[in-house]
């Protein structure tokens, strides 16, 4: 090899080495910036759990009590525009028309709970609708179940990296598929939890015509920059028509501190927002509320283990009794509110 010809092959690979580099740099900035950015439009606030997508998905109690369920579920594909969002709907066993109510997920995406709890919704008289707003977005045009496989945090980072306009147009287009439906009255509400909570504050900026808005434990529009503290979108919620209904949870401070500038944005704007927060309960508790209770452990001999053991039942306990009543009243303010649209 000619030493003209051995200078350029060393160039070459430093100039590799160099891109390869810069590309190492450059995906580790991507991926730390999709660990922690919140959704630009409010500031979506995400579980800390979302490492767990067996427990968050999938829930075998869930799908056990779908599966004995009378009432007719389907999945349809919604249109919007170029998208196809799959879609989740549960009729109401009803001789008359029905409101529906649009649910959005977690930020865990399409769970076995979010389609048990639509089947809840029609079991109360509702036409209930809920869109994996995932669709589409993940391995051969995928969704959530195929957003998991490939990783521990994997929706959790797909969802945070939905754009705004996407997810308005996808809960445009369920909302106005299920309003045009047989079966269906015309109005539409929404609810929902979690990262769902925040959307569905979101959405009812999007969405004048919503009959109303139900929150659970998400934040309101947030016009703050990412790191800065937390400031309400009050031009946001200018574009509010329906009532909006807060459901927060006592031990949850990362959104209970933003109610207060939420009540006071939305009084100064005159619109209607009722949040009531329930004593005792945490952050997801109308899923932690209707999951098995948890199960005293046997011992082992061990006194201290065994102390350990019994001490953390006894806690996990509380916490489900606190999660469980909140969930019952909460369902029958949801419903009480839902029969007066």
């Amino acid at each position: 090899m000619g030493k003209a010809e051995g200078s350029r092959q060393k160039a070459v690979s430093r100039r590799l080495a160099l891109v390869c580099g810069s590309l190492a740099v450059l995906l580790s900035l991507v991926s730390g910036a999709a660990a922690q950015e919140m959704d630009s439009h409010h500031h979506m606030i995400a579980d800390p759990t979302i490492t767990m997508p067996d427990e968050t998905i999938t829930q075998d109690w869930a799908k056990d009590r779908l599966a004995k369920s009378p009432r007719h579920r389907e999945w349809v594909k919604v249109k919007n525009g170029n998208r196809e969002v799959n879609t989740f709907v549960v009729y109401p066993e009803s001789n008359k028309k029905a409101t529906a109510v649009v649910v959005i997920h977690e930020i865990f995406g399409m769970s076995d709970w979010v389609q048990e709890l639509s089947d809840e919704l029609a079991e109360a008289g509702y036409i209930a609708i809920a869109p994996d707003l995932l669709s589409g977005m993940g391995p051969n045009g995928g969704g959530t179940p195929e957003i998991a496989a490939t990783g521990n945090n994997a929706v959790g980072l797909a969802i945070r990296a939905l754009p705004p306009d996407q997810l308005a147009g996808d809960l445009n287009a369920v909302a106005d598929y299920v309003s045009k439906l047989p079966a269906a009255n015309g109005k539409v509400a929404v609810g929902g939890f979690c990262w769902g909570g925040s959307t569905t504050f979101f959405f009812a900026t999007r969405r004048p015509s919503l009959k109303a808005a139900f929150i659970f434990y998400g934040s309101a529009p947030s016009n703050s920059a990412q790191g800065q503290p937390y400031a309400v979108d009050k031009m946001a919620l200018a574009k509010i028509g329906a009532p909006v209904y807060g459901f927060y949870a006592e031990n949850d401070m990362r959104i209970d501190a933003t109610i207060p500038p939420t009540v006071d944005a939305m009084k100064e704007l005159n619109k209607m927002y009722d949040p009531v927060t329930y004593a005792g309960a945490g952050h997801g508790f109308m899923r932690a509320g209707e999951a098995p209770a948890p199960v005293a452990p046997a011992t082992t001999g061990n006194v201290d283990g065994d102390k350990a053991a019994i001490d953390k039942y006894n806690k996990d306990l509380t916490a489900y009794k606190a999660n469980k009543k909140a969930r019952d009243d909460a369902w029958v303010r949801w419903k009480a509110i839902l029969a007066k649209l």
